[in-house]
């Protein structure tokens, strides 16, 4: 490993990733000197990021037992919110995505950006206090959204059901805000504004649910359906985005025999105009069963409505026709399937077309199942995006550089 491998912020990754815990093995790992390696570590000991404790019975003579180095996920906090159609979440999540505090509320997606991000930020203040953080505890803000994110800008990106959220500045307008409702008593990675990360729903779901329960997984598939139906793709280890952010919305591939169904996006035939919770929700209403919203074919599938269930199966088949061909192309060892329709009828609907119609050989090795985390995979994720960023090698180094450290 070189020198500029071999930074204070490299030996961090070391020690999160658990591949190096103690001064031993860290120079074995990269090379260096051990003065070099304790300048380093003064460095991340001082910036509060990392912790040192005794092993009891480590010392096989019975001596000073070695000193185990780990990340201090008590140094700071991440604010994540995840925003749905009709609602959206916030918490305040620790640096290994234990959630400490939590408030879901009401929030229409079509009031737009503004009051969206604005109620979103008036949440955060009691959601500090009540984890017991303050403003400046908090290295960064993450924002899970329904819809298509560009990467570079954080930006939604002609979004189906985000009227008003097209090209629009959520990053600096929601740092805007939750400075505004904390006096501007912020936090901050010590290299400029208080960061703030946004990406699609279904990538951050995945990330999130690839992270937790699927570790060893080098190509992860999840599929969101609730008012709308979107994929997210992790390999290895990391989301894949695509070239814009228009990665996994599979949501809008049209189906051959439905050219009748009318989506938000405007055209006609697309999955999420057919199978969606939407969808569902608009049949069950026309069946005589009144569902407003995918949270309602949720709450009816709940209840065992026969009409639901009967018709969250035949979408889980309409999903699992589009998926043969998904599952063909990425080869992924899991597929998770999330979102309001994720139930025993959906599931099972995906499976039987799934495995009927893909050739054995791309399903040989695939594992199908309902999420994990449930309601919390978008702020986990959220979470997740910004403590990986905030602390990868080169940033991390960039953050200790500006506090002197």
């Amino acid at each position: 490993m070189t020198g500029n491998q071999a930074s204070a912020g490299h030996l961090l990754r070391l020690i999160r990733d658990g591949r190096a815990t103690t001064r031993g093995e860290l120079q074995r790992a990269t090379g260096l000197s051990r003065s070099t390696v304790g300048h380093r570590l003064d460095q991340l000991f001082r910036a509060g990021w990392i912790r040192e404790s005794a092993v009891p019975g480590d010392s096989p003579t019975g001596g000073r037992p070695s000193a185990r180095l780990e990340f201090d996920r008590t140094h700071a906090v991440v604010l994540a919110a995840d925003l749905e159609t009709r609602h959206g979440r916030a918490a305040v999540v620790d640096l290994t995505g234990k959630v400490l505090a939590e408030h879901t509320g009401p929030v229409l997606i079509a009031d737009g950006p503004d009051r969206v991000l604005d109620r979103v930020a008036r949440w955060f203040p009691a959601l500090l206090a009540e984890a017991g953080a303050a403003p400046e505890d908090v290295c960064g803000i993450g924002l899970s959204v329904p819809g298509p994110v560009e990467w570079s800008s954080g930006e939604v990106v002609q979004p189906p059901i985000m009227p008003g959220w097209d090209r629009y500045p959520i990053r600096e307008r929601m740092g805007r805000a939750f400075a505004e409702h904390v006096g501007g008593r912020l936090g901050g990675d010590g290299t400029g504004p208080l960061p703030v990360l946004v990406d699609n729903d279904a990538n951050l779901m995945a990330y999130a649910e690839q992270r937790t329960g699927y570790p060893d997984c080098a190509a992860f598939l999840l599929v969101k359906v609730s008012t709308g139906i979107g994929a997210g793709v992790v390999v290895d280890g990391e989301p894949y985005r695509g070239i814009d952010g228009g990665a996994g919305d599979i949501g809008h591939i049209r189906l051959h025999d439905r050219s009748d169904a009318l989506c938000m996006c405007g055209s006609y035939g697309c999955l999420a105009a057919v199978a969606s919770g939407r969808a569902l929700a608009e049949q069950l209403t026309a069946a005589g069963v009144p569902t407003t919203s995918g949270s309602g074919v949720r709450e009816q599938l709940a209840a065992g409505q026969p009409d639901a269930l009967h018709l969250a199966r035949e979408a889980g088949r309409r999903v699992g026709e589009v998926l043969v061909t998904v599952v063909t192309l990425l080869n992924p060892g899991v597929l998770v399937i999330a979102g309001d329709l994720a139930g025993t009828p959906f599931a099972t609907g995906v499976r039987e077309l799934l495995y009927q119609r893909a050739m054995p050989r791309s399903t040989a090795h695939l594992t199908v199942a309902t999420s994990r985390l449930g309601d919390h995979a978008g702020l986990v994720g959220a979470a997740a995006m910004v403590v990986e960023r905030l602390y990868a090698p080169e940033r991390a180094d960039a953050r200790l550089a500006a506090l002197e450290l």
